[in-house]
């Protein structure tokens, strides 16, 4: 049994704890609103992005370009964006555990996040390039990241492209996921995250028109839809680590919470035990 002593320190330390969980999951709950905001708020462009590709696609005639072109892998370049910290639960050990199911003589890695950084120093794994994003990422962020995979691609250093990143869906879930990037091959297999139409479209459904054909504007928007297609994807990376992180702190402050009210019953219980031993002892001598 424990100490009054003991327990006091015990309470001290846990509210110290408490303390400090309870402010970092106030500061995410702030962060976590604008990164929210922020990855909800591009999706009706990324919704309307690809219905022009996809229109385009439809009306195109056998298109030809490099970023469409499939080859035989033999080597493959996966784009890894990670939280730059942890204390966000197991976001990060799900998205690295994603990326470790590729074989590391094959696969070299872009990584995005300091956690990504790490995972791949700490594994041995191919290093092809480092980026970083703040909390606040920038399309000039997606856009260096995106550009970079696309060299490796056009000068033929790899042969595909794939995308591991954490997809937010709301404040509990977070969902881990692998996605092709290059070659673009079949178009419409090619969506950005948070592109995914409300409703299907309807039959009677207007079409675009194209000037000066579909072709061009399609080799065209390609560079630009995978600029975009990176930037929604640090988007739903940071509005998931910030949901996860404020999530993750409020567990840990109630669960400090609950056992401060367990240490404080157990220090009042035996200091009451310790009052009735030393009012015993008092009545005992003086029956004596």
């Amino acid at each position: 049994m424990h100490s009054p002593r003991e327990i006091r320190r015990r309470v001290r330390s846990i509210s110290t704890t408490a303390q400090i969980t309870r402010a970092m999951q106030m500061v995410a709950a702030s962060k976590m609103r604008k990164a929210q905001e922020a990855a909800l708020a591009g999706r009706p462009f990324a919704r309307l992005l690809y219905r022009i590709q996809r229109e385009a696609t439809t009306q195109s005639e056998g298109l030809q370009h490099p970023l469409l072109e499939v080859r035989p892998v033999r080597k493959r370049a996966v784009i890894l964006v990670s939280a730059d910290k942890g204390l966000c639960g197991a976001l990060n050990s799900n998205v690295l555990r994603v990326a470790s199911k590729y074989d590391t003589a094959s696969t070299v890695f872009v990584t995005a996040g300091r956690r990504a950084a790490q995972f791949i120093a700490r594994t041995g794994r191919q290093l092809a390039g480092e980026f970083s994003y703040g909390d606040n990422p920038t399309f000039a962020d997606s856009r260096a990241i995106a550009g970079f995979a696309r060299d490796l691609f056009l000068k033929r250093d790899v042969d595909e492209v794939k995308v591991v990143f954490t997809r937010f869906v709301n404040t509990l879930t977070q969902e881990p996921l692998a996605l092709d990037f290059l070659p673009v091959g079949a178009i419409k297999g090619l969506r950005i995250p948070g592109a995914e139409p409300e409703e299907p479209p309807k039959a009677d459904e207007a079409g675009c028109s194209f000037e000066p054909d579909a072709d061009a504007v399609l080799g065209y928007l390609l560079p630009h839809y995978l600029n975009l297609f990176i930037y929604q994807v640090l988007l739903n990376a940071k509005a998931s680590e910030q949901s996860a992180r404020m999530v993750s702190m409020k567990n840990a402050t109630d669960s400090a919470e609950s056992l401060i009210k367990e240490l404080t019953l157990e220090y009042n219980k035996l200091r009451q035990g310790n009052i009735t031993k030393e009012l015993l002892e008092i009545a005992g001598g003086q029956s004596e």
